[in-house]
């Protein structure tokens, strides 16, 4: 029984050493240039993002397409553009701190994962498969470059606001960035969160929700209404900054630090299925599988 469970026990990840020194390099080399200039960058690994999602998806036969495509290139420009971390030490004391609360998403995160060097991009062909450690929703027991466990919506930011709390405490200067989406937005915990980050000045907390006005079944603004989204964000006393969630020069602006001293709110205004044509602003895209053909369709439209 022991060798039949040791057999089975999922492996182990760790850096890609390689991968980690180009990432290294390339991620400090952006976070100081010219936004329009990382801009050029951020766009090809996005593109290679993408195509790593795709693959992994028709692989899987399982996933969230719509919403990982959506999310790239918020997760991109995080990664590269504006955090600062060390794949090759997951629990350095002095990381910034990243959440994924719409944790369904899950593989867009481990594709940005893999091509920052955290563990080797071929693992990417497990994504799914039996004990694999790179299941339906992030696990940080088994994945490094994971935060917190998460895919029940509405927990991100509340874990988020708790890392913004801790860092205050200590006097830590690592910044907290949680990615929503906008769907999720309709749990109450999430405004329960948003009042406490704000009451306590959490000028070191960013939320950016990706904003692509879908989600399970239909449109945000059918299911529960949100607008006006942005208002209710000032209302509860943050920092709002409204751009296009495709527009990396803009996210990194938007990703910048508080300028009142006040948790900072991105609206980040995208397309579900963002970069393949057909999966478009269709809701039925939200967990929906391409076929092989339609694979090979999708690949076709993210090349350079």
């Amino acid at each position: 029984m022991t060798d039949l469970l040791d057999e089975v026990a999922p492996v182990k990840l760790s850096a890609d050493p390689d991968r980690c020194a180009r990432y290294g390099e390339l991620s400090a080399r952006l976070r100081v240039s010219d936004a329009d200039v990382a801009a050029v960058e951020l766009r090809r690994i996005s593109r290679e993002v993408r195509r790593s999602i795709i693959r992994m998806i028709d692989r899987a036969r399982m996933g969230h397409i719509g919403g990982d495509l959506s999310v790239t290139d918020i997760l991109v420009t995080c990664f590269w553009g504006a955090l600062s971390l060390n794949p090759q030490r997951p629990a350095w004391h002095e990381r910034d701190r990243f959440i994924l609360s719409k944790g369904h998403c899950a593989a867009a995160l481990y594709s940005t994962l893999a091509h920052c060097g955290f563990f080797p991009e071929s693992e990417l062909d497990t994504f799914m498969a039996p004990m694999s450690a790179l299941n339906g929703h992030p696990n940080k027991l088994k994945v490094p470059g994971v935060e917190t466990n998460t895919g029940a919506l509405g927990h991100g930011l509340p874990v988020a606001t708790g890392c913004a709390i801790a860092a205050q405490l200590t006097g830590a200067t690592w910044r907290t960035v949680v990615v929503l989406g906008d769907g999720e937005m309709q749990e109450g915990s999430n405004w329960e969160a948003a009042m406490t980050a704000a009451h306590h000045g959490l000028s070191s907390l960013t939320a950016v929700v990706d904003r692509n006005r879908l989600q399970q079944g239909a449109r945000t603004e059918e299911t529960k209404r949100l607008e006006p989204f942005a208002d209710k964000w000032r209302s509860f006393g943050w920092e709002v900054r409204e751009v296009d969630g495709h527009d990396h020069a803009a996210l990194l602006r938007a990703l910048g630090p508080s300028s009142t001293g006040q948790p900072v709110a991105v609206v980040a205004n995208t397309i579900k299925g963002k970069g393949v044509s057909f999966m478009e602003d269709r809701v039925e895209w939200h967990h929906k599988v391409p076929t092989p053909d339609q694979t090979e369709r999708a690949l076709a439209e993210l090349v350079g």
